[in-house]
């Protein structure tokens, strides 16, 4: 009997209509995720149009990658049930390490408060931030990036900062209404100013691809060693001051890398720091515009304002003259000419004393 004939004739329109449309489905989803993809340099001329391909993104990326975070939270519960025992202890074990790091800190914190209340130091504002999660994840040889659930909706612009609970992530470069992409520190598109704790020194963190990115235009001699700490050094003003980054180490090509603090575990819940400063972007409108756009002239003088510039006009022409006038005769007049000295007098030597006629007998 053939399947016409049988009793799935009437399933084969709908099974047919349902795979057509699960195709095309499909085809768009990828469309949108490789059009949400494009690299921030190549859609500079593109950016209403990469806005509404990231807002698509968002959206198909969340509902596809739902049944993925439910496996996880689901594999992280069954982890956390059988071994609360272990982590119990652990957790435990470092809670009593970090009573004494405790005390130290608020010691620390309040030693430092009176000091700046003394010097009369201006502290940094606390700067204000905003909760989201990665849906989306674009990888590439070079290119790393993330799709954020929060957008210019909430405050979000070019630029801003991003940290994960361990330290920072990366920076905001495509901001849409409910949506926005994140490029990560180890893209070879990021250029993050930091400095090393230890010395202070000012360096640049370069992103190369790989998960530990280089430290390049280290200045000074021995400034940098395995182990130190990596912080924001807010030059530029594109970040602020203090952010951690990460630790140092030897590469195996010879360069100073950092190992990251973000990449101790994956990237899902992240904080944009909602930072203003002049290392922001601003439009380009208003920076391409003329300085005195939009400013008035002053009125003219009155007779009697005239009258009274003209007056300081000329006697300061005239005590300008004057002054040139007396530097024009000193350097005209001849130098004086000092008296020689008088010559001393000759002396005559003293004649010789006659002897007695007694021969100096008494």
């Amino acid at each position: 009997m053939a399947f016409r004939d049988g009793p799935f004739e009437n399933l084969k329109v709908p099974l047919a209509w349902t795979a057509a449309v699960m195709v095309v489905g499909g085809i768009v989803a990828a469309i949108m995720l490789l059009l949400a993809d494009r690299p921030p340099a190549i859609a500079d001329d593109l950016q209403p149009a990469q806005a509404g391909f990231d807002a698509a993104a968002g959206t198909t990326g969340g509902v596809l990658a739902a049944p993925v975070r439910w496996t996880g939270d689901a594999v992280g519960f069954v982890k956390g049930y059988f071994f609360a025992v272990s982590e119990n202890r652990r957790l435990r074990r470092e809670l009593a390490e970090m009573s004494a790091w405790r005390d130290d800190a608020l010691a620390l914190k309040s030693l430092n408060a009176r000091y700046e209340q003394l010097l009369g130091l201006q502290t940094e504002p606390p700067i204000e931030m905003t909760a989201g999660r990665a849906i989306t994840d674009a990888r590439g040889p070079f290119a790393r990036s993330r799709l954020l659930n929060v957008g210019a909706a909430k405050g979000v612009r070019i630029g801003n900062p991003v940290l994960s609970e361990h330290g920072l992530v990366g920076r905001i470069v495509g901001a849409a209404g409910g949506y926005s992409r994140m490029v990560l520190l180890t893209d070879v598109a990021s250029r993050i100013p930091v400095m090393v704790e230890r010395t202070d020194a000012r360096a640049v963190l370069t992103g190369d691809g790989s998960r530990s990115p280089r430290l390049d235009y280290v200045r000074g001699q021995g400034a940098v060693q395995d182990g130190d700490r990596i912080l924001t050094s807010g030059d530029g003003g594109g970040f602020p001051r203090g952010l951690p980054v990460g630790v140092v180490a030897k590469g195996v090509d010879g360069s100073w890398r950092v190992k990251l603090y973000s990449d101790r575990t994956a990237i899902d819940y992240v904080r944009v720091l909602l930072f203003q400063d002049f290392g922001q972007l601003a439009d380009q409108n208003a920076l391409n515009a003329p300085p005195l756009s939009g400013l008035k002239t002053a009125p003219p003088p009155t007779a009697a304002q005239a009258a009274a510039i003209q007056d300081v006009a000329t006697r300061r022409a005239a005590a300008a003259q004057a002054v040139a006038e007396r530097v024009r005769a000193a350097n005209a007049a001849p130098p004086p000419v000092a008296d020689a000295p008088p010559l001393p007098a000759a002396t005559q030597p003293a004649a010789p004393a006659a002897g007695r006629p007694d021969g100096g007998r008494e």
